[in-house]
């Protein structure tokens, strides 16, 4: 059987590898940079129930050791200003009836996407998964009957599909001439990875905090993990990145968030900002290339949907071709394309709802105010100060945008 070749080993490329060797069909996976290679910091590391239920789908038991290993709290807490005006613990989730696995009970679980992709990688290995590594791809050739690729070093691959999951910068769609479209907001985010003090560490809650004081009147959340938390820090649009996205320079204003002895805790510090794109196409015209992740969409991290709606687009893409080779037809990629753009195009809208509120103008602005202000007599003014700055979380009724 012609192999299927997944092009990217993130964690968007690890899951779809691994849902079509579930459905028995033989991967190889072409990545370019090579094993063993160091990718620091949390990056996505908010894996939620629908992504677990996913996962556990592609190789039973896998969800079960990630949410073991991964943090799962259940207060989250919102203050405005320094004072609270929302907070709620959820109760734990009953057990898991015997061999249902966590995936049914897990509402969520936290963990580095290092991890994450640790534990898919042996999950592939463990499944038969073929890697290439240091395959980094340079030209791709569409046929009528498969694709054909060529690695920078010269080697040629051929396979059937392609499930393209090589990123922001996929040279397989740039190859085929698909454009990206959206637009990128001003302004940008620090985000820092802190490690735990041992016996001293701090609640195991997430909280997000409007017009912190400590940090100069910007927006700050912090999001627990496995080990430590992570601190998402927002920046003003005169802000100077080297001012506050360095590891110097988040020691310097860590203190004022979180309390002496992080300074030197810190693990990893990036910036990030704001874009909001989808692939024109996520699939090329013979319905040989299947794009996924990065390569078919980019949105701001709020409400986690990069890599929980990545991990869709796997699943979906490898079902569609897994049902393309069984019948012959084009019609399940066409199907697979038309509904995780229009997830894509949603999950876009929603991250820019998002974004209105983290960066209010005008009458936005006077909204939170007043609803700060309201939130100890009318609890849902909270609420919505809680709920707002993670953007929607539905699509329509049909279900094709639907979550992620």
């Amino acid at each position: 059987m012609t192999p299927v070749m997944v092009v990217g080993a993130g964690p968007v490329g690890l899951s779809a590898a691994l849902a079509l060797r579930a459905g028995g069909l033989p991967v190889t996976v072409l990545e370019a940079e090579p094993r063993g290679r160091e990718r620091p910091g949390s990056r996505a590391l908010f894996v939620h129930r629908e992504t677990l239920q996913l996962l556990e789908r592609m190789r039973p038991g896998l969800a079960a050791e990630i949410v073991a290993y991964g943090s799962t709290w259940h207060t989250r807490r919102t203050l405005y200003r320094g004072r609270e005006v929302y907070a709620r613990t959820f109760p734990e989730p009953s057990p898991a009836p015997a061999g249902a696995g966590a995936a049914g009970v897990a509402p969520f679980t936290s963990l580095r996407q290092m991890d994450t992709e640790r534990f898919l990688l042996a999950a592939c290995e463990a499944a038969g998964v073929r890697f290439e590594w240091g395959a980094r791809v340079e030209r791709v050739r569409v046929s009528r009957n498969g694709v054909g690729i060529t690695t920078r070093d010269g080697r040629d691959w051929s396979g059937g599909h392609v499930i393209a999951a090589d990123g922001a910068r996929s040279t397989v769609r740039a190859q085929l001439g698909i454009p990206m479209r959206g637009v990128r907001a001003e302004g940008f985010h620090v985000v820092a990875d802190v490690a735990d003090i041992p016996g001293s560490e701090l609640p195991l809650e997430r909280v997000f905090h409007y017009e912190h004081p400590g940090a100069g009147g910007r927006t700050v959340m912090r999001v627990p993990f496995t080990g430590g938390f992570q601190i998402d820090l927002q920046c003003r649009e005169d802000d100077v990145p080297e001012a506050y996205g360095t590891r110097e320079a988040a020691r310097r204003w860590l203190p004022r968030l979180v309390g002496e002895g992080y300074a030197e805790r810190v693990l990893w510090v990036s910036t990030y900002r704001f874009p909001r794109k989808v692939a024109a196409e996520f699939t090329d015209p013979g319905r040989r290339v299947l794009f996924v992740g990065e390569a078919a969409h980019l949105f701001p991290p709020f409400g986690a949907r990069g890599m929980n709606s990545g991990i869709a687009d796997a699943a979906a893409a490898a079902a569609a071709v897994a049902a393309r080779i069984a019948t012959g037809s084009p019609r399940p990629v066409e199907e697979f394309a038309a509904a995780r753009r229009e997830a894509a195009l949603f999950n876009s809208a929603a991250a820019g709802a998002a974004l209105e509120h983290l960066r209010p103008r005008g009458t936005v602005r006077v909204k939170q105010r007043a609803a700060a202000a309201l939130a100890p007599v009318l609890p849902w003014c909270g609420e919505w100060l809680e709920r707002a700055p993670y953007g929607p979380r539905h699509g329509p009724p049909s279900g094709a945008g639907r979550r992620y």
